[in-house]
């Protein structure tokens, strides 16, 4: 059996380096996937993979190589659904979990949110990231970790 990774939605992560801080932490392998026009360089036992810049190559990449148990982080909707699917746990940049029970409503939000674009109307957008995100997905992620690691000993 494959062992459990974290799996990161790298384009516009703002939390990498809390990532891999947990993952040296807890000995859990972390893969970042970027496409080309985000350079990152591999520090430590961290895994980057770059793919093509074309729009979905992300989320392909990282739909194929999703495994049961795997951590996901990313912000978008349908690569979070994809994940569920596959029996991942999958967490937003904000350190939110992903559910079942939630994954629904938010990707019918994205889909009015669409179409009230399409016809010239425009939400504020996302609120900006602060560091009580960063500490909050940190905070989420260990407690996460903990866990998982506590489950498997016992």
């Amino acid at each position: 059996m494959q062992s459990r990774r974290i799996i990161v939605d790298a384009d516009a992560c703002p939390v990498k380096k809390e990532i891999e801080q947990a993952g040296r932490l807890f000995g859990v392998q972390v893969l970042l996937v970027a496409s080309f026009d985000h350079r990152m360089k591999a520090e430590g036992d961290v895994q980057v993979v770059q793919v093509d810049r074309s729009d979905q190559s992300v989320d392909l990449y990282i739909a194929n190589h999703l495994h049961r148990g795997d951590i996901l982080v990313t912000q978008d909707f349908g690569l979070a659904a994809l994940g569920l699917a596959k029996g991942c746990i999958c967490l937003t940049n904000r350190g939110q979990q992903y559910t079942d029970s939630t994954i629904d409503f938010l990707l019918d939000r994205r889909h009015t949110s669409a179409k009230m674009r399409r016809n010239g109307k425009y939400g504020k957008g996302p609120k900006p990231f602060t560091e009580e995100d960063r500490q909050f997905f940190l905070h989420g992620l260990t407690k996460l970790l903990e866990s998982l690691q506590e489950n498997k000993n016992q």
